[in-house]
């Protein structure tokens, strides 16, 4: 088996100074532009490291998830900072844009939302 120091997941972004204004500024994270890319610092004590890529495609899954205690104040929050939710076709989301998971034991109370670069993050609540 081997032995690992520690570990990050990385994505690809297509504009660096945004990625950067939304993660510190609307998304109020700590973020280091160390020179080849963002580390961005995640709740809890894990970092993702985004990287700069001119043919960059937003993958077509989360990315990265953010747990919250409230759904509705977390969706309330995003809004407020300018956040527009997805719509998915075939998805049972609410007015909000929140998959209700919970009330019919399916998983989780979601929401999605991309971040400039077309990257699909959520919260959500268990």
């Amino acid at each position: 088996m081997l032995t690992f120091g520690s570990s990050f997941s990385g994505f690809s972004v297509n504009d660096h100074a945004a990625a950067l204004a939304f993660y510190r500024d609307t998304l109020g994270l700590s973020v280091e532009d160390t020179g080849m890319g963002l580390a961005v610092q995640l709740p809890g004590g894990g970092h993702v490291f985004l990287y700069p890529k001119q043919n960059h495609e937003p993958a077509t899954f989360t990315v990265l998830n953010f747990e919250v205690d409230d759904i509705d104040a977390a969706v309330a929050e995003l809004e407020a900072a300018g956040v527009t939710l997805e719509r998915y076709a075939g998805m049972p989301q609410d007015e909000k844009g929140v998959m209700r998971g919970k009330a019919t034991g399916n998983g989780p109370d979601i929401a999605w939302f991309t971040d400039p670069a077309g990257n699909i993050l959520s919260v959500l609540a268990g």
